[in-house]
């Protein structure tokens, strides 16, 4: 898999993964929080499947290798 996920677009990935994911502890508390652990994982694979099918990139560095 080669990076399609550049810095800022992973860097929101992680603040709304990580806002979502928090849902589960304070606020309503229901397990669709652990819906945030969708754009935390392509962050930190920096790797995203329907930025692959659509031929998407946000990486300056195509050679990354993940």
């Amino acid at each position: 898999m080669t990076c399609n996920v550049g810095g800022i677009d992973r860097i929101l990935r992680i603040i709304v993964g990580l806002g979502l994911l928090s849902l589960v502890f304070v606020g309503p508390q229901t397990l669709w929080g652990l819906v945030g652990l969708v754009p935390l994982a392509t962050a930190v694979f920096r790797w995203c499947p329907p930025y692959a099918l659509l031929g998407l990139s946000t990486c300056k560095d195509k050679t990354v290798e993940t």
